[in-house]
Order: C-alpha cells, then structure tokens, then sequence
C-alpha cells in the first residue's frame, strides 16, 4: 500500500471530532493510507488536536450575516436534497478550497448523515464519496421518511458504501436504498494491545454505554440471579449514560453492591486491563423504543480479542461475529431466561466451556478483526472504485 499512499489522500468527515466513542473515525485519520489524511468536521470536541489538516464548518461563518446565511443554506439544502445540512454558501466554498488546496482524492463520510450532507459537494468537485454506516444511521434514523428521502437523493452520488455489519446494508435496503458498490467491513480491533492476560475466573465484564440498546439493567438482573449459586463471582460495568440511576437502584435492590462494580466512563488503558482479566463477557443488545441499533459493538470485539468468552444477543451484526457454541454464546433479544442460563453454562464446570470459547473468539479476532487487515481491505476498496470512476469518466 506504500504507493497507493502517496498518491491518495483521503478527506475524513464526521460530525463531532474527539468524541470518544468514534473509536474507528479516528483510527481513520491517523493511520489510512499511511496518514496521508485530511479531517472535516461539523465541530470538535474542546481541547481536542490533530495534526491532520483540519477544517471545521461550524467556525466558517459568524454573526447576524452568518446566522442569516446558515438558515438560508438549510431551507435550500432541504428544498434539493431533503437536507438541511448540505453545505451552503461562504462554508461550502471554504470547504472545496480546503479539498483542493490539499489534493484531496476522495472523502471517506463516516456514518451516513455526513454523507449525505456531502454527496452534493463531493459530485460536483468529481470527487468520489464513500459512506460508512455505523448504526444508529441505519436504524433509528430510518424511521423518519425525510432521513429516508435524504439517503435516497444522496446515495447515487456516492462511489460506494461501507458497513460494519450486513444488517445495516439490509436495513437501507428494506427502504428502497441500495448501491451496487457496497461491502462490509468492521471497524476492527488493536489485537496487540486487546489480548488475554492472567484471567480471573470470577471476573464478569460489560463494557459499553449505559443506554436502553445495551440493556444493562438485564445484565444486573441475570448476574444477580448467578449470584447466590456462584459467591466467588462478581460483575464490574465499565460506562456510563442515562442508566446509571437506575444501574445503581438496581444493584442496591439486589442487594448485590459489594459484588456490583459500576466503574461509570473510564479510559482506553483501564478497559484494556480488566478485559484482560475477565473470563466472561456480557452485552444485551437490543433494538430500543426509537429503533435505535448497533451495528458490530466495539466492545464485543475488543473482548474476543482479549479472550473474553462472550454472551450476547442476535442483533444487527453480532451474529456475524460470533458463531453459536463456538467463539460466543446467543439469545433471543430480551429473551432474559435464556441470557440467564447462557451464564449459568460459563460458570458451572470451572469454567471449561468458557475457557474453550475464549481461545476460539482469539483466534477469529486475529484472522478477522484486526484492523491492520481490515484498513488494507478498505484502502483496497477505495483504490480499485476510484480507478474504475477514473476509467469511466475519461471514457465519457
């Protein structure tokens, strides 16, 4: 890929920068294509710096001109592209000077609200536009006919899509939205830093934000009912969000506070410590009340990767990941007796049946979800799209 990088750079565009959760996005700008990368964002996160080359459309225009001239740019967007983020006026302008001014040679969107807002921009710089789905921007999102309009219109525009898991793809696809040119590539796991250390039997983990699609208030309540039968174990939660009220009720309802962890948001370096030594890895998934979905958890990755045996649910690409009885074990979502007794198996026999799995969801980590193969598989892709639109368009 050493002479691919030099002569591609990729302009990658996501929404809010630094966020802490985009994990892939910024693997993405520091590591494609050798590094060779330039950042567009909506905003960032205070205190947050990169090195790439960076332009923000939310610091482009300012005052009562500015205010007049974003209002004016979001009743026109939403009038030829059913979207009230494309950008307008002074900030588009600024945005394709940017894109010029360092070579830009395609623009990776990540998640698909941001691609939609810049399919308009990139076909009219013949740029080629790939759109990267995540979760929640094919699944939630699609609920409103207008985000469905929106994908619609902008989806011819791109070169390609690029999913974490199929379902995603297939959720577009229920809405009358396809593109021949799609493929699914998981955003992928540091298999170097993410591997087993000395495991604690008695270590249960769950890692993840503590929102209702994570179900952690089903996770308690199957560890409490392990609890009396298993003294020795004990559950830590690493996360926060709008459940942690209600995680910690529920704890203390169970009377289970001393063997109830909740850590709340910790970093990168703490995650990778206590995956290390966890046995057993637990996450509900599930569709909420809004239709919010994962796409492949992050966190069930980094698991896997660090010999965690995993129990989770059939949702979006979880299935993908772990195969039954093999690198995982899976339930029905809200299926709370079976989560139950999914446990209850990786506990009982010392443990034998979790250790087997563990050292199975290693394997397939290395082989399937390192992000060095994943990354060459995506730069592949891009490559090869961008030298066909090249071959089309110089025949035209």
């Amino acid at each position: 890929m050493a002479e691919a990088a030099c002569q591609n750079t990729i302009a990658i565009a996501t929404g809010i920068l630094g966020k802490a959760t985009e994990t892939g996005a910024r693997r993405h700008i520091d590591l494609l294509f050798g590094g060779n990368t330039v950042v567009l964002c909506e905003r960032r996160e205070e205190g947050f710096e990169t090195t790439r080359p960076l332009f923000v459309s939310g610091e482009v225009v300012h005052g009562p001109l500015g205010r007049i001239e974003r209002e004016a740019g979001k009743l026109i967007g939403s009038l030829l592209y059913a979207s009230s983020g494309v950008p307008f006026g002074r900030t588009r302008r600024a945005m394709e000077a940017f894109l010029r001014k360092h070579d830009a040679t395609a623009i990776l969107a990540e998640f698909g609200h941001i691609g939609a807002k810049l399919a308009p921009v990139a076909a009219d710089m013949g740029l080629p536009l790939y759109m990267y789905l995540r979760g929640f921007d094919a699944s939630k999102r699609l609920r409103s006919p207008r985000v469905v309009r929106r994908y619609q219109k902008a989806v011819p525009k791109l070169a390609g899509i690029i999913s974490v898991s199929r379902s995603l793809i297939e959720n577009l696809a229920a809405k009358g939205v396809t593109h021949p040119n799609s493929i699914v590539i998981p955003t992928g796991v540091d298999v170097d830093m993410f591997r087993p250390g000395e495991k604690d039997p008695n270590l249960i983990l769950t890692v993840g934000r503590l929102v209702a699609k994570k179900a952690p208030l089903t996770t308690i309540d199957t560890f409490a009912a392990m609890a009396r039968e298993f003294p020795a174990a004990r559950l830590e939660i690493i996360g926060d969000g709008d459940l942690m009220a209600d995680c910690r009720n529920r704890a203390a309802t169970h009377g289970l506070t001393d063997r109830i962890v909740l850590h709340g948001h910790r970093d990168r370096a703490f995650v990778q410590e206590r995956l290390a030594r966890a046995s057993v890895f637990l996450l509900h998934s599930v569709t909420d009340a809004a239709g919010n979905e994962e796409g492949l958890p992050t966190a069930i990755q980094e698991a896997m990767a660090s010999g965690a045996a995993v129990i989770s649910t059939r949702h979006a690409g979880i299935p993908d990941l772990i195969e039954q009885g093999r690198t995982g074990l899976l339930v029905e979502e809200n299926d709370a007796a079976a989560y139950r007794e999914a446990l209850h198996r990786l506990l009982e026999g010392e443990g034998a049946l979790a250790a087997e799995l563990a050292r199975n969801a290693r394997g397939v980590a290395e082989e399937r979800l390192d992000f060095r193969k994943l990354h060459a598989r995506l730069e592949a892709f891009i490559i090869e799209r961008g030298r066909t639109l090249s071959l089309r368009t110089s025949a035209s």
